[in-house]
């Protein structure tokens, strides 16, 4: 565990390309402003083909980080390259949370984890249901399936433009696993209790075809990856059916614990403050 006193070294980053409209900085600071922490969180753009030498810094201590996340495109790149792998990473052959341990590159994932805690966090007793309909098959689904699948829900039907996509999700994480195509849709939701959006659609506001929330269980939640806009277009239909939802922010907020409390040596806790604060610059960078 990192030590919060040492000033040495207590530096972190988030790594991606291009990275200038990561929030990860603003959550970070508050909270080693929150700690008291004499320490940084930085972006750091590195192309893909830069990205080995990066991980060699890290590695060496040339760069005076002790750790960092890990964001589009190098997930899978940072999976390849560290030394020790957790068994969410492995799993999912994708790491976005990095920290150096006796000499060693450490990797996990993050991104299930901020799931399945921003839902505990606002809808609590969201996994108690059998049934599961996760839209979208691409690289943001994989932690969500890991994570659904692993909080207990028997059947998880993944639907996608792609079947061929949806079916590698099935391969991978085994037998409640389902892969439908986008026709199918409608029956799968069919008292289903959880829907998850892991694709773009509405990001930004851009309209959604009307999705069958009426097959849904009444007391399904829904909710959405896509934070900005904060209620998007799927959420406000599931809204008007009356169903509970739950917002995309929670997981980006409640992804970064695990990750700051690796670095800095505090177990930070995601509140209305640090909630409103990102708000408040998403409404500045609409």
């Amino acid at each position: 565990m990192a030590d919060s006193r040492e000033t040495i070294f207590n530096h972190a980053f988030v790594v991606g390309y291009p990275i200038k409209h990561s929030r990860s900085p603003l959550i970070h600071g508050h909270w080693l402003k929150r700690f008291g922490i004499e320490g940084s969180y930085e972006r750091v753009a590195v192309s893909p083909e830069n990205f080995e030498a990066f991980i060699a810094g890290l590695k060496s201590g040339a760069s005076g980080f002790r750790g960092g996340n890990v964001t589009i495109p190098h997930k899978e790149a940072a999976c390849r390259l560290a030394d020790v792998l957790d068994g969410l990473a492995e799993e999912l052959g994708a790491a976005n949370t990095l920290w150096m341990e006796e000499g060693r590159l450490n990797a996990t994932n993050t991104d299930g984890i901020g799931f399945t805690a921003s839902l505990d966090a606002s809808h609590p007793g969201w996994d108690g249901v059998d049934r599961a309909v996760i839209l979208g098959a691409g690289g943001a689904s994989r932690a969500i399936v890991q994570a659904v699948r692993d909080r207990g829900i028997g059947e998880i039907n993944v639907v996608n433009r792609s079947l061929e996509r949806a079916m590698e999700l099935a391969d991978r994480f085994g037998p409640a696993v389902h892969a439908h195509p986008m026709s199918a849709l409608s029956e799968v939701c069919e008292g289903a209790g959880l829907f998850i959006n892991t694709t773009s659609l509405g990001m930004d506001g851009e309209p959604v075809a009307e999705m069958p929330f009426d097959r849904l269980l009444s007391s399904a939640l829904v909710t959405d990856i896509v934070y900005v806009p904060l209620m998007t277009p799927i959420l406000l239909q599931a809204k008007a059916r009356g169903l509970a939802t739950v917002d995309g922010l929670g997981m980006l907020l409640h992804q970064a614990v695990p990750g700051f409390e690796r670095w800095f040596g505090q177990r930070p806790v995601v509140d209305e403050e640090l909630r409103n604060l990102v708000i408040a610059d998403m409404e500045v960078h609409a």
